[in-house]
């Protein structure tokens, strides 16, 4: 299976095939709304903005494993990215990306692009960046800021 092939729900439980991103650089990002990473929702709505003209998308999946930072209800997590953040890129649902019951999308993606330690995500807003044909080509640990991964991002968008 290659990227195309993952559909996955978005926050309002609506099936999106990642086949809607063909020809689009893509940055995928685990997310929560109560953690210290999470003021980097403002730098990823950043690259976004900047970037969106040129067909980039962020992708931003709350995920509840990591001490409980993602509570609520994707409507109430949405809510929270808007209010505080200005957040206009794609939510979807609420995901596990670890264990038995993750994502298959994020089983894929770690398969790709395993870490420093093993294939396991270590925290919230780990990224993947896939390029415009559906290839991850690079992961970024949750402390790599939005901003420091620009020079990439240009780099998939030429």
């Amino acid at each position: 299976m290659g990227f195309y092939d993952f559909t996955v729900k978005d926050a309002k439980g609506h099936d999106i095939s990642m086949k809607d991103y063909k020809g689009k650089p893509v940055l995928i990002v685990n997310t929560a709304t109560g953690c210290g990473f999470t003021p980097q929702y403002a730098g990823l709505q950043k690259l976004y903005d900047k970037y969106k003209d040129k067909g980039f998308e962020v992708l931003d999946f709350p995920c509840n494993q990591f001490a409980n930072q993602a509570p609520g209800t994707e409507e109430e997590i949405h809510s929270f990215c808007i209010s505080r953040f200005g957040t206009t890129f794609k939510l979807f649902a609420k995901v596990n990306v670890n264990g038995k019951a993750a994502e298959p999308l994020f089983t894929y993606l770690k398969n790709a692009q395993g870490g420093l330690f093993g294939n396991d995500i270590k925290w919230n807003f780990t990224k993947f960046l896939v390029d415009r044909d559906g290839n991850v080509i690079k992961r970024y640990a949750p402390t790599v800021t939005p901003e420091s991964i620009e020079n990439d991002i240009e780099k998939v968008l030429s």
